[in-house]
């Protein structure tokens, strides 16, 4: 995070101790106790510690959490899912603002499933639309900014950003000119709405990531 690559997350203990990487790159350390030693060592560092009342990072009381875990029983519904529809679009968000994407089927559920990193929130979509051109032309229709995601003739699957600061249409379609398949997904928080979506527990059945 301090490298500014783009993923993002609050690390936290519970309420005992927290850590979150601001986005001007200022670090916010929250614990229960007083930590003076660390302060004072701190400064010792050549680094300004100043006390605060609150992270400015701190999850809201009324922010939205996912609070569903990828459970038995949500294997079990996605499994349903596919039954009907064959192959459907998994998103795995290991960290906040980082994403992979998966093509699941009946076949292969299983060996994505084993995968997935710890403590991710998990998305599920309809499956990639095999007619890569309709999708394209669908985007001059689009009048806010969507996320492009197309998979390549190797199964990899990319994705980008379309508006009109960020990829053209036609750069697109040139970079995605052998794509076997393609689909368009909303950034809006009204338009955001998964057929699925869930967070992975810990071992124990646990859920303690928050999202």
């Amino acid at each position: 995070m301090l490298r500014d690559q783009g993923a993002w997350c609050r690390l936290e203990a519970g309420d005992a101790f927290t850590v979150h990487v601001g986005w001007d790159q200022y670090v916010y350390v929250g614990s229960d106790r007083s930590c003076a030693g660390a302060v004072a060592r701190t400064r010792e560092l050549g680094l300004f510690p100043e006390p605060l009342t609150a992270s400015p990072y701190a999850a809201e009381s009324d922010e939205a959490e996912v609070t569903e875990p990828a459970d038995a029983g949500f294997w079990t519904r996605v499994r349903t899912a596919l039954a009907s529809r064959h192959a459907l679009l998994l998103e795995e968000n290991h960290v906040r603002n980082a994403a992979r994407r998966h093509r699941i089927t009946p076949e292969n559920l299983d060996t994505v499933r084993a995968g997935l990193g710890p403590r991710a929130l998990l998305r599920v979509w309809p499956g990639l639309t095999p007619d890569v051109g309709a999708v394209l032309a669908a985007l001059s229709d689009e009048e806010e900014s969507v996320e492009f995601v197309w998979e390549a003739q190797d199964g990899t699957i990319s994705h980008v950003i379309v508006d009109d600061t960020g990829t053209g249409h036609r750069e697109l379609a040139a970079r995605v000119a052998d794509a076997r398949a393609a689909c368009v997904l909303p950034l809006s928080y009204d338009g955001h709405r998964p057929l699925l979506c869930a967070v992975l527990p810990d071992s124990d059945g646990v859920l303690r990531a928050r999202w």
